[in-house]
C-alpha cells in the first residue's frame, strides 16, 4: 500500500431506537484490521446520508426508496403509548387506539409510524421531536404513541408505556445505495444475516480466504495402482497364480 492509498473503513447509520452494537463486537472479531465507525442520525436524514456516501450502510426504518436502496427487514417493532404513570391506560396491560380518542395524542414531526387516520385528539401544535413530545407527556398535557424502542429510549421515571394492539407498527432493515454493494458491506450483511465466519455467500473469498485443496481419498489403499490393484496384492496375486500353475504331483497307482 503506498502513502496515498487510505485504509479501508466501514461507517454505518444507524436512527434513535436502534441498538448495532452486537453486530459491531462480531465486525470487530472477524475484521479487527477495519475499523467500523457508527454514525447516529435522525430517521428522516438516513436516507439522504445514504445517498450522499456520508455512510456505507445504515440501519434504518422502513419504507426506503427501493428504486436506489437495497434492504434487508430486520424486525418488526411493537407499537407502544407513553403515558403519565397516573394515566388509566397504566393500570392495563394493552390497549387500543379507541382507548385513547379522548387524550391528545402528540404526532412529532419526527415521527416513524405511518398513519392513515391520525387517533386521539389533536394537539394546538406539533412537537418538533419525539423527545419533545415525551416532555409534553411528562407535563401531563398528552400522550405519545411511538415504537417500543423509542419508549425505552426516551425512558423517565415518572413516565410508562403499554402496547397498542392495531396501531401501525416500525420495521427495521439493513438499507444501502443498489449501486454500491462493496464488499465490506456484503460482510456486514453476513453478519446482521448470522453467516458463520467462514460463510463466503455473496462475495468472492480473496486468495487468503480459499480453502486449501486437500488430497484426494478414494477409498482405495495407499500403494493401490490405477487398474484397482495394489502393488503388494498383484505380487501376491501373481504369486498365489504361480503356485496354482504348478502341475500336481502323480499318483502313485496301487
Amino acid at each position: 500500500m503506498t502513502g496515498s492509498e487510505a485504509s479501508p473503513s466501514f461507517r454505518l447509520a444507524y436512527v434513535p431506537g436502534v441498538t448495532p452494537g452486537k453486530w459491531v463486537r462480531i465486525w470487530q472479531e472477524r475484521l479487527p484490521d477495519v475499523p467500523l465507525e457508527l454514525v447516529p442520525v435522525p430517521a428522516a436524514e438516513a436516507p439522504g446520508l445514504l445517498r450522499d456516501g456520508g455512510v456505507d450502510a445504515g440501519v434504518v426504518r422502513l419504507p426506503v426508496d427501493r428504486a436506489v436502496f437495497s434492504a434487508i427487514p430486520l424486525y418488526t417493532e411493537t407499537t407502544v403509548v407513553v403515558v403519565p404513570k397516573d394515566h388509566a391506560v397504566a393500570a392495563v396491560d394493552e390497549v387500543s387506539l379507541e382507548d385513547l380518542a379522548e387524550d391528545v395524542v402528540f404526532h412529532p414531526l419526527d415521527d416513524t409510524l405511518e398513519w392513515q387516520d391520525l387517533p386521539g385528539r389533536p394537539a394546538i401544535e406539533r412537537p418538533a421531536t419525539t423527545a419533545d413530545a415525551v416532555e409534553l407527556v411528562a407535563a401531563g398535557v398528552g400522550v405519545l404513541v411511538v415504537p417500543q424502542s423509542l419508549a425505552r429510549l426516551h425512558h423517565r421515571r415518572d413516565l410508562t408505556y403499554r402496547t397498542v394492539v392495531d396501531a401501525p407498527q416500525s420495521s427495521v432493515a439493513l438499507s444501502w445505495p443498489e449501486d454500491r454493494t462493496t464488499d465490506l458491506v456484503d460482510d456486514f450483511i453476513g453478519i446482521v444475516r448470522g453467516r458463520t465466519v467462514n460463510s463466503t455467500r455473496g462475495r468472492r473469498p480473496s486468495p487468503a480466504e480459499q480453502p486449501k485443496d486437500k488430497p484426494r481419498r478414494s477409498g482405495r489403499p495407499a500403494g493401490e495402482a490405477a487398474g484397482g490393484k495394489s502393488a503388494a496384492g498383484g505380487r501376491r496375486g501373481a504369486s498365489a497364480g504361480r503356485r496354482g500353475a504348478r502341475p500336481g504331483r502323480p499318483r502313485r497307482r496301487s
